[in-house]
């Protein structure tokens, strides 16, 4: 039982006869009480658990007070819930929530609370490939790897006709002295530049990377490995690359031609390609001028580079004309004439794409994934594994839980900040731990609907196949 003592009481004046005053008294509270569905929809995916067996522990069973699975727990559902400093764990190792999703209520030890503080889970993340005499938990990264596709795959009933995976690198800026630690002309910073690859919402690959590197470098392993899995479970499924410029590679494109897989990539435009759409860009400046709004018109050629390619490739052209100058844009694809129009390629599918920013955006904004502070690049790569996780699990709960309400469509920031950030009473006896929210809670609706189709998901999940 927390120590009971006489709170300091401030005042806020007189309403309505009546004097309001405030204390920090009310004993067991949590602000984190909506966090439950986190917990439920860790059960109707079975994410947490899985992700604790990418790691290897070498402690001694016998002195362990808190296990892998419990520590991933904390870190994940915390970076979900908006903390992500580890110092905010010496805190909320004592919350009764955290307690709840982590799956510890009591400790073994008198000295110790049920769940972590920051110096354990700083050693999880700080650990090594081999183990050392302070750090013994080691993170296995294709296992990792491997988990993110796996529950995207498992995320669909049935193999989808085509899938489109979108690639992107973004900047991570850093604000001290990590490993890899490099100055990036374009970004104007000290960063990281992280490789992201994702099939509409959902994350199918975080790959930290130093940014003295071409954006596309090491896309070819990762694209091989994820089409690879993906196609072991759907072998008949037709995937699409879809990319800005800075994948328009040799190597990248031949892969994909060599291997069945369709790409759309931006194309870096140059004297050659304007030079090719002169008449176009001609015809939508004159068109512009009379109407005095833009206007564009399409192109669609073959054509190669002088050294780089190996061979023509189809070419299409946006010839624009926009705010009194031209604005032409290019992308490159193995999409055939007779398949795509080219103003629908372009406008339809390759600048769709787009919305992938928004993704990148949660997982850095909302979810902390530029979070990488620690020294080396094996533990801040695991700080973005955690993210990840973490914004898989928000992205489930959404689609699972949050189907046809208004929130289907929420950020992870907006579903934090309406859903999980709730206060709540907690009464915990002998027989069960009760958590008593408001009753004036706007969206306790949309929260008891996701909460019913969470367990309805999670019985589906644990029913014999």
């Amino acid at each position: 039982m927390p120590t009971e003592c006489s709170a300091e009481r401030f005042d806020f004046g007189v309403v309505e006869r009546r004097a309001v005053e405030a204390a920090f008294d009310a004993g067991l509270v949590t602000s984190d009480a909506g966090a439950l569905l986190l917990g439920a929809t860790d059960r109707a995916i079975d994410l947490v658990d899985r992700f604790a067996d990418c790691f290897r522990d070498r402690r001694r069973p016998d002195l362990i007070e808190h296990t892998v699975a419990t520590l991933v727990r904390q870190r994940v559902f915390g970076i979900a819930l908006g903390y992500e400093d580890l110092n905010d764990h010496d805190e909320l190792r004592h919350d009764a929530v955290m307690a709840v999703l982590a799956g510890k209520l009591e400790s073994r030890r008198k000295d110790c609370a049920p769940v972590a503080g920051k110096s354990t889970l700083n050693r999880l993340e700080l650990s090594r490939e081999e183990p050392t005499r302070y750090h013994k938990i080691a993170y296995e990264a294709t296992a990792v790897e491997a988990l993110l596709v796996r529950l995207f795959l498992e995320a669909h009933a049935r193999p989808p006709q085509q899938i489109i995976l979108d690639l992107d690198a973004t900047d991570d800026p850093l604000h001290g002295h990590q490993e890899g630690r490099f100055f990036h002309g374009y970004y104007d910073c000290y960063c990281y530049l992280p490789l992201y690859v994702f099939c509409g919402r959902h994350l199918l690959a975080a790959k930290l990377r130093r940014s003295d590197i071409d954006a596309s470098a090491g896309s070819v392993e990762e694209v091989a490995r994820i089409v690879e899995e993906i196609r072991a479970r759907w072998p008949f499924v037709r995937v699409l690359l879809r990319a800005d410029s800075g994948f328009a590679r040799e190597t990248l494109m031949a892969w994909c031609e060599d291997n069945r897989v369709d790409y759309v990539f931006g194309l870096a435009r140059n004297a050659r390609l304007v030079a090719m759409i002169e008449a176009e860009l001609a015809d939508a400046k004159a068109v512009a001028e009379r109407s005095g709004r833009p206007a564009r018109r399409f192109k669609d050629f073959d054509w190669s580079t002088r050294d780089s390619w190996s061979r023509e490739r189809r070419v299409v052209a946006k010839a624009e004309w926009t705010q009194g100058e031209a604005n032409p844009r290019f992308i490159v694809t193995s999409l055939k004439r007779a398949e795509v129009q080219a103003r629908h390629l372009y406008e339809e599918v390759y600048c769709a794409r787009g919305d992938m920013e928004n993704r990148i955006k949660e997982c850095q904004l909302d979810l902390y994934a530029d979070r990488t502070s620690a020294a080396t690049m094996r533990a801040n790569q695991l700080r973005l594994y955690f993210a990840s996780m973490a914004y898989v699990l928000m992205c489930a709960l959404r689609r699972i839980g949050l189907v046809e309400t208004i929130f289907a469509d929420a950020t992870c920031g907006t579903i934090r900040l309406k859903l999980l950030k709730i206060g709540a009473l907690v009464r915990s006896s002998v027989r069960r731990i009760r958590i008593a929210m408001p009753s004036a809670c706007p969206a306790a609706g949309e929260w008891g609907q996701a909460a019913r189709r969470l367990a309805d998901a999670a019985s589906a999940h644990a029913a014999p196949a």
